[in-house]
């Protein structure tokens, strides 16, 4: 219960600016866990003009006082000019500080690169090998090119701000909160080849988002987390891959799911118990799998035991929150741990907006999938470990889902009611 009060409270700080008077002294993992993997959609992010000098304003933007600066001179770009002021005013004015209740504990508490318990500027020594990359993402066009091509800096072909990598190098400090393991190594995927094609972003109703792979003509598969919210399964959307291809890419709507019959989302959330189960099998109602394509599933870990599978290379993709519309991955990661509860530690370099994002194996001209991408749990003497969902969680249930006999019903009496969309939610997953 302590926990969960926490994470009422960090929350409600995060999106509403309210303080954390009644907060514990340290947040557990999965206290700050549903930041981390969640991104909140801003419409008009970008990278904005270059800086004028003065800054005065208010804060009537509809995300101003959640602790991330939406200026679009200094921040994201999601506010009007001026109307994020209480976000911004400490960045522009050069004053940072370590006013935050939760400065100087040893761990970055930013939005963005942080943990999100902390309005931004507020907690500058914990922050400080982090600040240069603020605002900063890799959604230009030609990012991950090795050439910088920003205004003032290269050739001015990326809008500012958004060839970080190529800009301001790859390397990344462990303190930082993405995943990128001191060096980001993810590259752009054509998504117009197999099997990158096959590998699609779920847009759910209620206005949050995920990433998704065919493993059948019309299945997907994702992380659970990905469609709950509040403890409700919430699984109506979209799916849309094929970015790439002539065309334009390819959409369908997601009409069934199926649950680990164990999935309890207070459990996942409050605990590191049940991380096997975070994943969910989709149907979409155009069998997209017939045109593009879909990748197989095998449990790696069953088939070829701890050693083997460590030394396995593994392929990595996701709709990452900063690379734009781009679908970005990793060729050549590795489990770096494997547990007994059906879940394996990784260092591909994943970050919000990869849940669900496949671990790949490729065996010729076939590839599979091994893993989903999930959760994270806190290491005391070093950064995070990045928990993926092994396959061997959801392969016997895959057959009789893509023959119709699994769906919603089974999920049902798994104890997990099916939910109708909320309205619009600011959060994306992971």
């Amino acid at each position: 219960m302590m926990r969960i009060l926490a994470s009422l409270a960090l929350f409600a700080a995060l999106f509403t600016g309210t303080a954390y008077a009644d907060a514990p002294e340290q947040l557990s993992s999965h206290e700050i866990g549903r930041y981390l993997r969640t991104l909140q959609v801003k419409p008009g992010m970008g990278p904005g003009p270059a800086t004028p000098s003065g800054f005065t304003g208010d804060d009537s933007c509809r995300w101003a006082n959640d602790g991330e600066c939406d200026d679009p001179r200094y921040g994201t770009g999601a506010c009007q000019q001026g109307t994020d002021y209480s976000d911004c005013w400490r960045i522009v004015a050069g004053t940072e500080d370590d006013s935050c209740r939760w400065a100087n504990d040893g761990e970055c508490d930013e939005p963005g690169f942080g943990t999100g318990a902390c309005t931004q500027g507020t907690d500058i020594s914990d922050c400080g090998d982090v600040v240069e990359l603020r605002f900063r993402t890799d959604a230009c066009e030609t990012a991950f090119n090795g050439v910088c091509e920003e205004p003032g800096i290269g050739s001015g072909r990326c809008a500012a701000r958004t060839d970080r990598a190529d800009c301001a190098g790859r390397d990344r400090p462990m303190t930082i909160n993405d995943h990128f393991f001191g060096h980001d190594d993810r590259v752009f995927m054509n998504t117009a080849v197999f099997p990158w094609v096959a590998v699609g972003e779920i847009h759910l109703d209620r206005g949050s988002a995920c990433t998704a792979t065919l493993v059948g003509e019309d299945v997907l598969i994702t992380a659970s987390h990905c469609i709950h919210n509040n403890g409700q399964v919430e699984f109506s959307g979209r799916f849309e891959t094929g970015f790439a291809l002539p065309g334009g890419p390819r959409t369908a709507r997601i009409i069934d799911y199926f649950i680990d019959p164990d999935w309890d989302h207070v459990r996942f959330s409050g605990t590191d118990e049940i991380d096997n189960t975070d994943w969910a099998l989709l149907r979409i109602d155009t069998p997209l799998g017939r045109e593009l394509g879909f990748v197989g599933a095998r449990g790696l870990v069953d088939e070829a035991g701890n050693r083997g599978a460590m030394r396995t290379d593994l392929y990595q993709a996701g709709y990452s929150w900063d690379t734009g519309a781009h679908l970005s991955g990793n060729e050549r990661c590795r489990m770096t741990e494997i547990y007994a509860d059906g879940t394996m530690a990784h260092d591909c370099d994943t970050t919000r907006g990869d849940s669900g994002s496949p671990f790949m194996i490729r065996d010729g001209a076939d590839w599979y999938i091994v893993a989903t991408d999930s959760n994270f749990r806190r290491n005391p003497n070093g950064p995070f470990i990045y928990i993926a969902a092994r396959s061997e969680n959801w392969i016997e249930y895959l057959d009789d889902f893509r023959a119709g006999r699994l769906g919603r019903q089974t999920a049902m009496r798994g104890g997990v009611k099916p939910g109708i969309a909320a309205g619009p939610d600011a959060l994306i997953g992971k």
